[in-house]
């Protein structure tokens, strides 16, 4: 039953899709959003960045952008 229902709805947005076009969820590079817009997608923008609390990969590109090893 639960299966039917999945592969009933996957039909249904298929149509959807076909129909109205996709729409894109940009998440992080803003740029990509406004090219989109020129292009007349549907389109939204999430401004998203990693946290710098979490990882400390920022910092370690910040010492590569600054010719540092390591």
């Amino acid at each position: 039953m639960y299966a039917i229902a999945v592969k009933e709805m996957m039909g249904l947005a298929m149509k959807d899709l076909l129909a109205n076009g996709p729409i894109v969820v940009n998440i992080g590079i803003e740029q990509f959003y406004h090219d989109l817009k020129k292009q007349d997608a549907k389109v939204v923008h999430v401004d998203w960045r990693p946290s710098a609390l979490k990882s400390d990969l920022l910092s370690k590109l910040r010492k590569l952008r600054e010719g540092g090893a390591n």
